[in-house]
């Protein structure tokens, strides 16, 4: 397999939730591992994810966990997702859905730059830049 890079996501207590959000918006196959599967059958958190992969048909690969009760979990600004490309089409509707219930930032508009262009928020708190090359 040649390396790749792909975003990791911590999460408190919805993974799976935004997880299967995710396989919604990119399609794909989703892959789901609790910590009860893991050895840890008795701790509260059994049912939450230790570890999510979605693998979509474009070559994207979202991994995501449930932070454990005990480890600190602050969801930080300091990354976001980038989609980017000249498949027009796709690339709308994935915005349309990232955008929906968020927050938008920067609409997905025509910049200086002379590419589509747009920043939002997912309802997961997740960032995500959409850049469609003009």
């Amino acid at each position: 397999m040649p390396s790749r890079l792909n975003p990791y996501i911590s999460f408190r207590d919805n993974a799976r939730q935004a997880l299967e959000f995710y396989r919604d918006v990119f399609g794909g196959t989703l892959t789901l591992n609790t910590f009860g599967e893991f050895g840890q059958a008795d701790a509260p958190h059994a049912d939450k994810i230790m570890h999510g992969m979605l693998e979509t048909g474009s070559g994207y690969t979202i991994m995501a966990a449930d932070t454990p009760p005990e480890m600190e979990h602050q969801p930080g600004t300091n990354i976001s997702v980038s989609l980017s490309g000249d498949s027009a089409d796709e690339l709308r509707g994935y915005w349309e859905k990232l955008a929906e219930g968020g927050t938008i930032a920067v609409p997905l508009e025509k910049q200086m730059w002379g590419d589509e262009f747009g920043y939002c928020t997912d309802k997961f708190g997740v960032q995500w830049m959409v850049n469609i090359s003009g």
